[in-house]
């Protein structure tokens, strides 16, 4: 057992590190950190818009939105941290 967990570790490694670098083309701001607006104002806007907001994360320069959409749809979206406009992937 604990060999086949040494062949998924690095597996599983990769996957991930290429998942972080599919986003790494989505720019939202270049303002400071300390400009933000904080991610609960986020959340409380899209949830009174009718999304189900399953987890948030903050990446270099976006909120990233794992969520379901107004029309049920499972959706991974991001956002301008300041502006909180929708940023689509380039």
């Amino acid at each position: 057992m604990i060999s086949t967990i040494k062949k998924i570790i690095p597996l599983l490694l990769a996957f991930s590190a290429s998942y972080a670098s599919a986003h790494g083309d989505v720019k939202c701001t270049t303002q400071p950190k300390s400009e933000w607006r904080p991610h609960t104002e986020l959340h409380q806007k899209l949830t009174k818009e009718g999304w189900v907001i399953r987890r948030m994360e903050m990446t270099s320069s976006c909120y990233e939105v794992y969520a379901k959409d107004p029309q049920g749809k499972r959706i991974e979206a991001f956002f301008d941290p300041v502006t909180f406009k929708r940023v689509e992937e380039n």
